[in-house]
């Protein structure tokens, strides 16, 4: 079973910054292909950010040039690094890992966008 602890979210004003972070509680994180997804009220959980055990990165068009995903293999954590943030941006963001086709998520963090 895998654990995955997310954290970082919170308040910020548009055009801000936060970095969310997510932890797991596995050795062997280096074989998990991790992503960060959001769910806004009333709208679908949306892909926001993946990135491959190979370090391979990709993104939802309406965060390109904004967000950044990376890992740390030995701190086993995925960062979402969010830059120039924007109303729209509002969501519970969560954490997920496939490890061979198994899905783990993580309980999710708020992140509100707010004047």
């Amino acid at each position: 079973q895998v654990q995955l602890v997310e954290s970082g979210g919170g308040l910020v004003q548009p055009g801000g910054s936060l970095r969310l972070s997510c932890a797991a509680s596995r050795s062997i994180f280096s074989l998990y292909n991790m992503a960060w997804y959001r769910q806004a009220p009333g709208k679908q959980r949306e892909l926001v950010a993946r990135i491959t055990t190979f370090g391979s990165t990709n993104y939802v068009d309406s965060v390109k040039g904004r967000f950044t995903i990376s890992k740390d293999n030995t701190k086993a954590t995925v960062y979402l690094q969010m830059n120039s943030l924007k109303f729209e941006d509002t969501a519970v963001y969560y954490c997920y890992a496939d490890l061979g086709g198994v899905d783990y998520w993580g309980q999710g963090t708020q992140v509100t966008v707010t004047s």
